[in-house]
């Protein structure tokens, strides 16, 4: 087949979950002979025309130069490079920005839509952009041929609120099992006395609300949380900082890095209550590490009873003073790790996505 992802900065993985699976597939799709190509951002740091196999379009982004509204234009313009391609499918990973476009979308092509999680629940919005993102999930189910959801939470959500179909593939990741304690002197902690926040410091991440829990625990072991200090994440350092357990460390983006710091903590938290599957908590979930998460649907999903849950600070608090929980780690741990190889590993992704888009192709070619 030849297809197309849109809706990423492009490949290799420069930025993100969406861009990490973008890479994964496309070369995935590749060593399966089929002809893959992955629209990138103009000023990706990657320029060239081929990546193991994966043929790479560059369109303009303005983002860098006038901000979010950039992403529009970006959409726009791979967009309409791609009604000159013939594509049987166009596969849109997201829908935020390219969802006003969609009636430019090729009509030959099958278009499926990764529909991620309901951005429109995002504290960080305004509420005029917050309705705008309610329009445009509603114009991405509308204009989109197939939908996958990839979790079970937005597969309900999607059932529910439109009525239409979606197919449940999760997101992937790989085990990891060469650990190395190198990084710990680094970050200046011990063997299994730290914690670790890994997020986009945002607030419906639950950052603050776990950070108050920390500090009013009697916990003495220091918590590092990494995430880009955008302007809520200076508040809270600023805010918390005087507390010389609480360390802001700015962001990391060295996996193996992250895979050993995860590796070696006391806890590890995961506070994302809006979305499908994160990517973050399966990455936590194949470094053996004690999971402390916030009690909703998209996370119990994915968790099962293999993880410790929180609602508020209190939780937290509570949690961290009954520290025997630590005993906890290694069945837990290890029931993640063996969720990881079954049924979230990438090889297992990336047949299902390929195998429901052959499938599509199919059942297009048998309706002509």
């Amino acid at each position: 087949m030849k297809i197309a992802i849109l809706g990423t900065r492009g490949v290799p993985n420069n930025h993100g979950g969406f861009e990490q699976f973008a890479e994964y597939f496309s070369v995935y799709l590749a060593s399966k002979d089929h002809d893959v190509y992955v629209y990138n951002s103009h000023d990706h740091p990657y320029q060239s025309k081929k990546y193991n196999g994966v043929h790479i379009i560059h369109c303009y982004d303005p983002e860098y130069k006038i901000g979010t509204t950039g992403q529009f234009i970006y959409d726009y313009n791979c967009i309409k490079d791609s009604r000159k391609r013939n594509f049987d499918v166009i596969l849109q990973l997201g829908y935020t920005s390219n969802s006003i476009w969609y009636k430019l979308l090729p009509k030959k092509s099958i278009i499926i839509t990764n529909m991620d999680g309901m951005e429109w629940k995002r504290s960080k919005y305004s509420k005029t952009v917050r309705r705008f993102l309610k329009v445009a999930e509603r114009l991405a189910v509308k204009s989109s041929d197939y939908l996958i959801a990839d979790s079970i939470g937005v597969q309900d959500y999607l059932t529910k609120t439109y009525k239409k179909p979606s197919e449940f593939i999760a997101y992937g990741a790989s085990v990891f099992n060469a650990p190395n304690d190198a990084v710990l002197s680094e970050y200046k902690v011990v063997k299994n006395q730290y914690c670790i926040i890994i997020a986009r410091l945002e607030p419906e991440n639950n950052i603050e609300t776990i950070v108050r829990g920390y500090i009013k625990s009697k916990i003495t072991f220091p918590l590092i949380i990494f995430g880009g200090l955008n302007e809520y994440g200076k508040r809270l350092k600023k805010t918390y900082s005087n507390d010389s357990r609480i360390r802001f460390v700015g962001a990391n983006y060295n996996q193996d890095q992250l895979n050993n710091l995860r590796y070696f903590s006391r806890y590890y938290f995961h506070g994302h209550s809006v979305g499908g599957t994160n990517p973050s908590l399966l990455e936590a979930m194949a470094s053996n590490t004690l999971i402390i998460a916030n009690d909703n649907v998209f996370n119990k999903n994915i968790l099962e009873k293999d993880a410790l849950y929180f609602n508020d600070s209190k939780d937290i608090e509570e949690l961290l003073n009954e520290d025997s929980l630590f005993n906890l780690k290694d069945d837990f741990s290890n029931a993640n790790i063996n969720k990881v190889r079954n049924f979230y590993n990438w090889d297992l992704i990336n047949f299902k996505y390929e195998q429901f888009i052959v499938q599509r192709i199919r059942t297009n070619k048998k309706k002509k």
